[in-house]
């Protein structure tokens, strides 16, 4: 109720006449309610007579009484007397309770209300009403009317209502900022929630046509938010970010804002910002109207702006040409496109720099192929107009009408068929036929003699366009009734504040193989966790349907052996321990007292830890397997051998997540998708599916389109002027983990570069993770050496890369990098193997040095300080209980005889980490940054708590944080489990313009031969190096002959001989000639200076935009 409680009034008695029938009020009674509407004399009274009247209404004539009692007259007439405020008052109580009470019962009655300039425009005007009590009416109606209309009707009548009042000129601004909040508020009410099917099915129509309306809306409201009114300017502002919320485009999402303040201050500046950061997106979504809607306008006024650059009218040629390229329906095409056409065609006949004439004959051309031919539907996605339906309409109306109406009803009925088919068209365009009906029977009953003829027009209607609609796409299919059906589920699913699914469905048919695809974080983990934990809505309960999730858990029972694992399991507490002996043998677990079934848990790789998973769940004889991301850590051979396993199993249903496109295309018979919200299932392997969906075309390619990765230069290693020169070299080395018998890696030799791109391959278990480990100093080699450059600063990610983050998942990420890093040096690095001192090392410290200058033996203390001596370094050493001034210069060489490797090793790490972090600043805005260029938004790397991220969010942020102080080498051990295609193809194109070294352990050999000219195996402790192949670089989208983009990952990782030898130290040993910076002569600094002006006047007579060159020493 919009007005105060009144004291309450005494009962309204309805007088009724002699001529009364069947109880129905007379046109006396109606007279008599409606004077006590205007003579009450509370708002109460008033809105209870209101209330009295429409029941009068509803009960008589219906929709004619309106007209024939008076009503609609005596409020026009009561609401436009400028003498009498209650009057207007009364006036919009009245209109509000018609607005309130009538649509439902008597639908017809909206065609009147939603005339143009009718009752409508009238209420927005009595919100300028100096009054309060009549404006608080006015609201009051506007908002009945509202709430009390379906989405159709709002599409259909409200919206057009409401864009005429915005249009008109002489319209007030206190109306004028009430209907922009009125289509704000229809934007915010399609916004996908958690309702019943029915209201989401509401919202779901009015998000999509509204979606389909903005390329009027946005004018309209843009102008408003230049109003010179600062109500209506902040009105408008807000009503436009409500509308680009319908906006459902990946793409485009980010760059919303941008574009949003450029319509708010149009400047060359925000316009050349906005075309920058629109030239910097990857367009791979397909483009709409509504995308075309927001756009349109901005990149028509950057073509026909004289004064914009040719670098911006190059980047605004190139957006056209990307985003005309997505355009797939020739209608819409031709509804936007002929706006840019002629300011395509005036670029290219007239542009200055011959690169922006040509760009822009490419565009044009694109132009017109998207916009077809006027007779080609092949491509044009199905259409009809209101006049369609109108025949439609006529014709079912001249073959039911039983006998010609009145005189008002057909003049009614004239009003009433565009209204009825605008409802109509945005059905039938949806292709939401079932709410036909509804949008037709309702306001054809009052108008027909009898309910039925009213249900066969709407009917006739219905079976047209359903019939139509089934020979432009096809029959639908029809479900086999010979396949067993074990799941017909419906539900939402959410996490958090987050709505990942709504109102969708999930089959399932048993001994179907379901892959399950979708964006990292869309919520494929969620799902299957919450079918497991029997908490999804419609799902059977495990009594019914036993399921088993296959999950990676790292949680074991390290120390218990696999079988007495497995056999404590309360679930298997039934099977006794010779059948689980059986089937773990059947999945590779040996059985008998030096088998592997007596290992312990701890000890098995990731591999077999997946393959111990499979075998727990094949023990549970699950009737649904929930396998997510089954081929983590597998080798080849096993791969092949999960793939047949699945397959000879007719009787299992098995969901699968992976991101192996090729087990996928091998094993799956439907793929379940993530479409707005919902699950879309299409019938056949990855392949088939790509085939309906090419959007989707990244699960067989490798391509940042979708997920861009950006790593830091890795920066300079003092002496190292070479690519191919070694920087990290193991020789000879040897280790066995303790309590084994057989060593892990015995006598194994390698080398690395800042070109080298090494593959790491083997059997699960054969030591490919150790001998990692043993290279990057997280274990120390029981035999042999490890030796890396001084300055050299190594990025990790291991094996259970969410190990790095187990210990700060309540840490947000950007809470977690700024831990990390907070002392100046990575804190991980700390705690490595060869960091940490253990008794010998104490025991080392604490003896006396004597060096040779006369001073005796002396106890180090710690190293102070490095600087440059000869081919290596000198360090100064602070002794115990001796002052600054006796510290020593002492050569690293020195330092290693003497037995001081961990200290000298700790001095490194940390002037490396020092040297990577110097042009850091530890922020959390340069940190959010960071993590956007890996991937993560900013909003989740802020807000989030890691133990709420996904897996591929995790691993994202460890790849962050191994990032963050620019490592030479990065060292990957597994980096594409959790991945999604999209970020996989995003790690795939940073890893391959990476300046630095890259070494990782992969089986995805998609991936690896993408990007991995050199391969060693590891196989029974041996490396064997496999020499250097041919990289597949026709792998990447983005590949073609002569690109520089793929000539990085085809550098050789094996350095020379001679390059090593170079360094004048003995075999085997690694040096490094520190840079001397040669000194110029006054000549040549004169000369350089003359360079740089030149360079610098250059670039001031280059156009506007070209970026300033660096003033670089090194010019000859």
């Amino acid at each position: 109720m919009p007005h105060q409680v009144s004291p309450q009034l005494l009962p309204i008695m309805t007088v009724k006449s002699a001529s009364a029938v069947d109880g129905r009020p007379t046109s006396d009674d109606v007279a008599a309610i409606m004077q006590r509407v205007f003579a009450a004399e509370t708002s109460q009274g008033s809105l209870d007579a209101s209330y009295a009247l429409t029941d009068a209404v509803s009960q008589s004539l219906g929709w004619r009484a309106l007209n024939e009692h008076g009503i609609l007259t005596e409020i026009k007439t009561a609401a436009t007397d400028k003498k009498n405020g209650a009057r207007r008052e009364s006036a919009m109580i009245l209109l509000g309770a018609l607005f309130e009470r009538l649509p439902r019962p008597l639908p017809t009655v909206e065609i009147i209300f939603l005339q143009p300039a009718g009752y409508v425009a009238l209420a927005l005007d009595a919100l300028a009403d100096k009054g309060a009590v009549v404006r608080e009416s006015a609201q009051y109606a506007l908002d009945a009317l509202f709430e009390n209309l379906k989405a159709e009707a709002l599409i259909a009548g409200l919206l057009p209502v409401l864009l005429d009042y915005l249009e008109h000129k002489a319209a007030k601004w206190q109306g004028t900022v009430v209907a922009l909040r009125l289509l704000g508020k229809m934007a915010e009410k399609a916004q996908i929630g958690t309702g019943s099917k029915e209201a989401e099915k509401e919202k779901e129509v009015l998000r999509e046509s509204m979606g389909r309306k903005l390329a009027r809306l946005i004018p309209v409201v843009e102008n408003g938010m230049h109003h010179l009114k600062a109500e209506v300017s902040k009105a408008a502002n807000k009503t436009l970010v409500s509308l680009t919320t319908l906006i459902s485009n990946d793409d485009i999402g980010p760059r919303i804002p941008i574009i949003i303040e450029t319509m708010r201050n149009p400047s060359s500046t925000t316009l050349q910002k906005a075309i920058h950061d629109l030239s910097q997106t990857t367009f791979v979504a397909i483009v709409t109207s509504p995308v075309l809607a927001l756009v349109t306008p901005l990149l028509e006024r950057s073509l026909n702006t004289p004064s914009t650059s040719q670098e911006v009218l190059r980047q605004t040629v190139v957006v056209i040409e990307n985003l005309t390229k997505l355009v797939h329906d020739p209608v819409e095409a031709r509804a936007f496109l002929p706006k840019l056409r002629p300011g395509v065609k005036s670029v290219h006949e007239r542009a200055s720099q011959p690169e922006v004439r040509e760009l822009a004959m490419r565009a044009t051309a694109v132009i017109e192929k998207a916009m077809g031919d006027d007779q080609d539907k092949s491509r044009a996605a199905f259409s009809v107009t209101a006049h369609d339906v109108e025949e439609v309409l006529q014709k079912a109306l001249r073959s039911h009408a039983a006998s010609p109406l009145q005189s008002d009803g057909q003049k009614l009925l004239a009003s009433l068929k565009p209204y009825v088919c605008g409802m109509v068209q945005e059905d039938v365009i949806l292709r939401e036929h079932a709410r036909i009906l509804d949008c037709v029977e309702p306001y054809l009953r009052s108008l027909a003699e009898d309910a039925a003829s009213a249900k066969a027009v709407a009917g006739e209607v219905q079976e047209h366009f359903v019939a139509e609609d089934r020979r432009r796409f096809g029959e639908p299919v029809k479900e086999d009734s010979s396949e067993v059906e074990i799941v017909n589920a419906e539900f939402s699913l959410g996490y958090g504040g987050m709505l990942l699914l709504s109102h969708t469905k999930l089959r399932l048919l048993k001994g179907h193989r379901y892959g399950l695809c979708g964006r990292n974080g869309a919520g494929k983990s969620t799902l299957m966790r919450s079918i497991a934990d029997g908490k999804l809505e419609g799902f059977p309960s495990k009594d019914e349907l036993r399921t088993c999730f296959v999950e990676h858990n790292q949680g074991e029972d390290a120390d218990l052996s696999i079988l007495d694992f497995v056999a404590k399991d309360p679930e298997l507490a039934a099977t006794g321990k010779e059948r689980i002996s059986e089937v773990l043998s059947e999945f590779g677990f040996t059985a008998g007292p030096n088998g592997r079934q007596q290992q312990k848990v701890g000890s098995l790789s990731g591999g077999w830890k997946m393959k111990l998973a499979l075998a727990r769940a094949m023990l549970m004889r699950a009737d649904v397997l929930l396998l997510d991301e089954p081929t983590n850590h597998l080798d080849v051979g096993n791969v092949k051998w999960l793939q047949n396993y699945l397959k000879q199993h007719t009787e299992i249903t098995s969901l699968i997540v992976s991101h192996d496109s090729s087990f996928l295309d091998e094993v799956t018979t439907d793929i379940y998708h993530y479409e707005g919200k919902k699950l879309a299932v299409y019938p056949g392997n990855l392949a088939s599916f790509v085939k309906l969906k090419p959007e989707a075309k990244s699960y067989y390619t490798l391509s940042a389109s979708n997920a861009q990765f950006k790593f830091p230069p890795p920066g300079i290693l003092t002496g190292v002027k070479s690519m191919t020169r070694a920087i990290v070299r193991m020789t000879n080395v040897t280790y066995t983990y303790p309590g084994s018998s057989k060593p892990s890696l015995y006598n194994a030799s390698c080398a690395l570069s800042l070109s080298s791109r090494v593959a790491i391959i083997g059997e699960n278990g054969a030591g490919k993770s150790t001998l990692v480990k043993l290279l990057t100093g997280e274990t120390i080699p029981q035999e042999g050496k490890v030796e890396k450059h001084p300055n050299l600063r190594i990025g990790y990610i291991k094996q259970h890369a969410l190990e790095h983050v187990e210990m700060h998942l309540e840490k947000t990420p950007n809470q977690y990098l700024q831990w990390r890093y907070a002392n100046g040096d990575d804190r991980e690095v700390l705690m490595k193997q060869t960091r940490i001192l253990t008794a010998e090392d104490q025991a080392q410290m604490e003896k006396l040095v004597d060096i040779g200058d006369g001073k005796g033996p002396r106890r180090i203390e710690n190293l102070i300080g490095r600087a440059k001596y000869k081919k290596s370094f000198q360090y100064e050493v602070k002794w115990v209980a001796m002052l600054p001034r006796h510290n020593t210069q002492i050569s690293r060489e020195t330092l290693l005889e003497l037995g001081f490797q961990k200290l000298v090793q700790e001095f490194d790490d940390h002037e490396a980490s020092r040297e990577g972090l110097g042009f850091r600043e530890l922020s959390p805005k340069v940190i959010s940054k960071h993590f956007e260029d890996l991937g993560l938004d900013p909003d989740i790397a802020n807000h989030t708590a890691i133990s709420g991220l996904s897996g591929g969010q995790k691993v994202k942020v460890v790849l962050a944080g191994a990032m963050w102080n620019n490592p030479h080498l990065l060292v990957l051990d597994e980096p594409t489990n959790f991945l999604d295609r999209d970020s996989l193809g995003g790690l795939a194109v940073a890893i391959r313009d990476f300046k630095g070294g890259v070494i990782m352990i992969s089986h995805n050999e998609e991936f690896v031969g993408a990007l991995c000219p050199e391969h060693w195996h590891v196989g029974e402790g041996r490396l064997t190096h496999k020499g250097l192949l041919a990289v597949m670089t026709d792998r990447f989208d983005d590949s073609r002959p002569g690109s520089s983009a793929v000539s990085s990952a085809t550098a050789s990782a094996v350095n020379s001989g001679a390059e090593d030898a170079g360094g004048g130290g003995g075999p085997g040993e690694m040096n490094f000639r520190s840079k001397k910076k040669k000194k110029l002569t006054r000549n040549q600094l004169k000369e350089r200076d003359v360079r740089r002006k030149l360079r610098h006047i250059e670039w001031l007579n280059s156009p506007k935009g070209t970026p300033k060159p660096p003033d670089t020493d090194d010019e000859s």
